[in-house]
């Protein structure tokens, strides 16, 4: 295969991870002289999900962009086969609040990727680090690091053993509860709230709706990083309650797959006492399932002046 070349561009939806044609935001890619990536992605002026408020998308939707942008690049780059697994262990972001802003129209978005040497095991797994920065224009949206390994099917099936088959882990999740009320978590609708209520303050149950049309758009094995940084984030911006925030950096590490069949306990704390840092709070946000860690996030919030739940958004 040629670099900079477009020949998976017909099959973008299976390289990045989504069946529904609208959910994929990448759109190409090209090679840079200095031995970077450049990734070209389209932002919808309003998304059904990821836009928060009439006036401003959330961080996820630049995270996302660099989910489609790496699993691109991983397999139209690196000549990893689409049949391979990604799995993230971890992730740090930050966006600038101010630049994600809805429009009327769809925005051209520019993400140029940078890997560090990637290593290919004998058994074919490949590990890959990258940072990443997202441009609208003049304007920085947001930059990020990812370290992530591409697991061959084989390696991939041994590693998940009977959870191996999506379809089969999907049919055993457990039922979906009832979501807290969206307004503490920042968000509009009750469909997209992913934590329920857990055994007491700032500790939730991580809510699991395996219909979800973005965030379940075909069946997983497990429960999705994005769910998982999705909760980080909503947790995050009820423990700062009564406070209106919105989430402006994670720093993520994912530590074991979190299963659909069994619950899994969201706990939030403060990292330091409530202060005043530059308008920002700092929540560490972690999840267990059977007693054991599965991910941490430390989330950093920024103020905002109205309540993220205010306002409309046409969908």
């Amino acid at each position: 295969m040629t670099l900079g070349t477009s020949p998976l561009l017909p099959d973008l939806g299976r390289c990045v991870g989504k069946t529904d044609p609208a959910e994929v935001l990448v759109t190409g890619w090209l090679p840079n002289h200095d031995g970077t990536y450049a990734v070209t992605a389209h932002w919808p002026g309003v998304h059904r999900f990821y836009t928060l408020t009439s006036e401003a998308h959330g961080p996820h939707l630049f995270t996302e962009s660099v989910r489609q942008a790496l699993a691109l690049l991983t397999h139209a780059a690196f000549d990893i086969p689409v049949s391979y697994r990604l799995g993230w262990e971890r992730f740090t972001s930050t966006v600038a609040s101010g630049a994600l802003r809805t429009g009327a129209d769809t925005a051209a978005v520019r993400l140029v990727v940078a890997y560090e040497p990637i290593t290919r095991r004998r058994s074919g797994t490949t590990h890959l680090s990258a940072s990443v920065t997202a441009e609208l224009g003049e304007s920085l949206l947001g930059s990020a690091r990812v370290r992530y390994t591409a697991y061959p099917p084989a390696i991939y099936d041994r590693l998940r053993g009977r959870y191996a088959d999506a379809g089969q882990a999907c049919a055993r999740a457990l039922p979906v509860p009832s979501p807290v009320a969206p307004s503490l978590t920042g968000r509009r609708r009750p469909s997209d709230v992913v934590l329920a209520t857990g055994d007491g303050p700032r500790s939730w149950n991580l809510r699991i709706d395996t219909g979800h049309p973005v965030l379940f758009d075909h069946p997983h094995d497990h429960v999705p990083g994005m769910v998982l940084l999705e909760a980080c984030g909503q947790a995050a911006v009820s423990a700062a309650r009564p406070h209106p925030t919105t989430p402006v950096a994670f720093d993520t590490t994912f530590s074991r797959y979190v299963e659909l069949d069994r619950p899994c306990r969201v706990v939030a704390e403060d990292t330091a006492p409530a202060g005043q840092d530059r308008g920002l709070r700092h929540i560490r946000v972690t999840g267990s399932q059977d007693g054991r860690q599965a991910f941490s996030s430390t989330v950093t919030l920024q103020s905002v002046t109205t309540p993220l739940a205010t306002g409309s958004v046409t969908v």
